[in-house]
């Protein structure tokens, strides 16, 4: 009997998204670009290659989870999330410490940031729980112990403290439990709250029209006439409550906060990079100075650029449309994974859909940093920022997916 040859539609050969990858692809090349850009007159072009040595080894990573088993994830899902919490509690014991965090494990000339396995052990540790027989979010139970599940790494997290990863651990769990059905008025409220404060924080006149509008939408909710007044009464209680929170922060916390309110007031202290890559941002106009031709970018005038203010050297040396290229690469790659989320089982639907939101918060986080519209927080821009422990737990997030797809994929086929 004549062998069948292996056409390109065999489910086998094109079980591959290509729609999720290329996004990935261009921004990790879009990302390289700028590092290298931003590092190499500056005798620090060694951060260019370690980053491409983290990107060739989380492809590598990739691949080979791409081919891993249906199963294999959800079944080593346990020991993964057991041992990204261990990994939280050596690095507070023995961990080095950089930038005021003690965040990083040294093994010789290797790092790790456990703070970024975690978040993929959370991942992986409620699309678990949620995907199990019984479990239902939109009870007590369900979404109680989804909520420790997530307290444990946060907690770990904060003691470090890494307050800006511990605010991307309330993401992943907000856009997980909103997936899986959480009454999205609670969610609502939750992340209304901080945004109110910084209004009241800004100024009386942003505050009330913070509460208006947000009090607006309540109503639009249309839950009962008792939950949303409770809910109006706190929006608008938290003009006085606002500057207690305030008073009770650290020195370093209310510092970040009055640089993004005011970061005029101190333009060579705290105040410096923001209004730095604010300038890089804006000097770039439509088409950008040119490669490796951006002022503030060669110049060094913003501090920590390959990792925080990344996204400042393309906006500056290729522009608006560098800029703009970067927005639309990361939303095609949402828009895919919120896709993907639609069509998957129920493990990996909250997978895709906590990578989604993941992804979403570090951009708005990241990015608003950047151009001023947020407090500096210490997040990274995926795929782009320098950090070999963020870009390899990227990879891996998206070998996953990709992982499910294949397999979704031959599913149908068979």
């Amino acid at each position: 009997m004549k062998q069948k040859p292996l056409f390109i539609d065999d489910p086998k050969v094109v079980a591959f998204d290509w729609v999720l990858f290329i996004p990935v692809l261009l921004l990790i090349a879009v990302g390289l670009v700028s590092i290298y850009s931003s590092t190499a007159d500056a005798n620090a072009s060694s951060y260019f290659y370690r980053q491409l040595s983290a990107v060739g080894l989380g492809l590598v990573v990739m691949t080979i989870i791409v081919f891993l088993p249906k199963n294999f994830v959800s079944n080593a899902t346990p020991y993964i999330y057991g041992i990204s919490v261990l990994l939280l509690v050596i690095v507070l014991l023995f961990g080095t410490v950089i930038y005021g965090t003690k965040g990083w494990l040294r093994i010789g000339s290797f790092s790790l940031q456990p703070a970024e396995l975690a978040k993929f052990g959370l991942l992986l540790g409620l699309a678990k729980y949620i995907s199990s027989k019984g479990v239902d979010v939109r009870n007590i139970r369900g979404s109680g112990i989804s909520i420790l599940l997530s307290i444990i790494p946060a907690l770990l997290i904060y003691l470090q403290p890494d307050h800006g990863t511990v605010t991307v651990i309330i993401a992943i769990l907000g856009g997980v439990l909103y997936w899986a059905g959480f009454n999205p008025f609670i969610l609502f409220f939750i992340v209304v709250i901080p945004v109110l404060i910084l209004l009241a924080l800004k100024g009386f006149v942003f505050y009330v029209v913070g509460a208006v509008v947000f009090s607006g939408l309540a109503i639009l909710f249309k839950r009962k006439i008792v939950l949303t007044l409770i809910a109006i009464g706190i929006f608008v209680s938290i003009g006085f409550i606002a500057p207690i929170v305030y008073g009770n922060l650290q020195d370093h916390q209310k510092s970040r906060i009055e640089t993004f309110l005011n970061p005029g007031n101190d333009p060579r202290g705290t105040g410096y990079n923001v209004i730095q890559s604010k300038m890089a941002v804006g000097s770039g106009g439509l088409t950008g100075k040119g490669f490796m031709q951006g002022t503030q970018t060669q110049l060094r005038y913003i501090p920590m650029q390959r990792t925080d203010f990344i996204y400042s050297v393309p906006t500056e040396e290729f522009g608006f449309l560098g800029g703009a290229f970067v927005l639309l690469l990361f939303s095609v790659l949402l828009v895919r994974l919120v896709s993907l989320a639609s069509m998957f089982d129920k493990f990996s639907s909250v997978i895709a859909a906590g990578t989604a939101m993941m992804f979403l918060y570090h951009c708005i986080i990241n990015i608003g940093m950047v151009i001023g519209l947020i407090p500096v927080m210490g997040i990274p821009l995926p795929f782009m920022s320098y950090g070999g422990s963020s870009m390899l737990i990227n990879l891996a997030v998206i070998g996953i997916i990709l992982n499910s797809y294949r397999n979704h994929k031959i599913k149908r086929n068979v």
